[in-house]
C-alpha cells in the first residue's frame, strides 16, 4: 500500500532541513577552524608592511624618505624586540617613530628602550606615550637611550618636515594645537597620536598625516574584516570600524594610518589581526 503523499512530503522536508542544518554546522566549524589555524600560525608572525604616502608638501629632497613605525609592543620580550630591530636595520629607515604602549612592568620600559635604541636611523628615534604607559617612567627611559619623547610638542626633523606628538587621550590631555604650534606654513606636518580617536575630537587642519596604534587591528576579527568585540563594545574606539587598521580619515579629512600594533596584549590572542611594523615611504607629488 502506498504512503499518503503528505507523509512522503513530510519525510522529504525533514531530510532537507537536516541537510541544511548539517551544511550550516559544517560551514561554522570550517570558519572556526580557519580562524584557529590563523591564530596559531600567521597571527604570530611579524609583518613588515610597506605603504606609500604622496603629498605636494613633501620636498624633492625628501622624496623616498622612509619612516618606520612601531606601536603597542606590550608583552614582547627583549629578544623579540631585538629581532624587530635586526630586521629594521636591514631596511635602513631614515626615522623611527614609537607609538606608545610598551612593556611597563618593573624595569621593562628601560629594557625596551635600550633595545629599540639600537635601530640605526638617519634622523633619530622619537616616541609618544600610550594608555598603558606611565609617561614619566617611559620618558626617562627614552631620554636615557637618546630617544626623544613627544608630549604635546614637536620638532623640525629636517627643513620643511615637522614631527609632532601628543599626550595619551585616556590618561592625560592631548593638545594638537599646542603640539603643532612650531610648524611653519609650508611644512609637511606629521602627527603621532597613540589613540586615533583624538583626530575626531580636535582640529587636524594643520596636519598632513597622522600615525596611530591602540586598536590592535580589532585583536579578534572575522577574516580581518569585522572586529565584533572591540567595535560593538566601543571600549577601545568610539568610532566603530573607522580606526580598526590601515587608512582612515580624521574629522577634517586628514589621512590617518592606524597600525595593528607590533606586540600582543595579555592573554588575548590575535585572530586575523597580524602584528606589524609599518614602513612608510614619503613621496613628493
Amino acid at each position: 500500500m502506498k504512503e499518503p503523499i503528505e507523509k512522503i512530503n513530510m519525510g522529504k522536508n525533514k531530510r532537507r532541513i537536516k541537510y541544511i542544518c548539517c551544511s550550516i554546522s559544517g560551514f561554522i566549524v570550517t570558519v572556526l577552524l580557519i580562524h584557529v589555524i590563523s591564530m596559531l600560525t600567521l597571527d604570530r608572525c611579524m609583518e613588515y608592511k610597506e605603504v606609500s604616502f604622496h603629498s605636494a608638501k613633501i620636498s624633492a629632497e625628501m622624496n623616498g624618505y622612509k619612516i618606520a613605525f612601531i606601536s603597542d609592543t606590550h608583552k614582547m620580550t627583549a629578544q623579540e624586540l631585538k629581532e624587530v630591530v635586526s630586521e629594521l636595520n636591514k631596511l635602513a629607515p631614515d626615522l623611527l617613530i614609537l607609538g606608545g604602549d610598551f612593556p611597563s612592568a618593573g624595569e621593562e620600559p628601560m629594557r625596551s628602550m635600550e633595545v629599540l635604541s639600537k635601530t640605526v636611523t638617519t634622523d633619530g628615534i622619537y616616541g609618544v606615550e600610550g594608555n598603558h604607559d606611565k609617561h614619566i617612567k617611559l620618558f626617562e627611559a627614552m631620554e636615557q637611550y637618546s630617544i626623544q619623547p613627544l608630549s604635546n610638542n614637536g620638532v623640525h626633523i629636517r627643513e620643511s618636515f615637522y614631527l609632532a606628538g601628543v599626550e595619551d587621550l585616556w590618561n592625560r590631555n592631548p593638545d594638537i594645537k599646542k603640539a603643532t604650534e612650531g610648524a611653519l606654513e609650508n611644512d609637511f606636518v606629521l602627527l603621532v597620536a597613540h589613540n586615533p580617536d583624538i583626530s575626531m575630537l580636535q582640529s587636524t587642519e594643520k596636519i598632513d598625516l597622522i600615525l596611530s596604534g591602540h586598536t590592535h587591528g580589532g585583536q579578534i576579527t572575522l577574516f580581518g574584516i569585522w572586529a565584533p568585540y572591540f567595535t560593538l563594545r566601543k571600549s577601545i574606539t568610539k568610532y566603530g570600524q573607522r580606526f580598526m587598521s590601515g587608512w582612515a580619515e580624521s574629522r577634517d579629512g586628514v589621512p590617518v594610518y592606524v597600525s595593528k600594533g607590533t606586540g600582543y596584549f595579555s592573554h588575548i590572542p590575535r585572530v586575523f589581526a597580524r602584528p606589524q611594523v609599518i614602513l612608510i615611504t614619503l613621496l613628493s607629488d
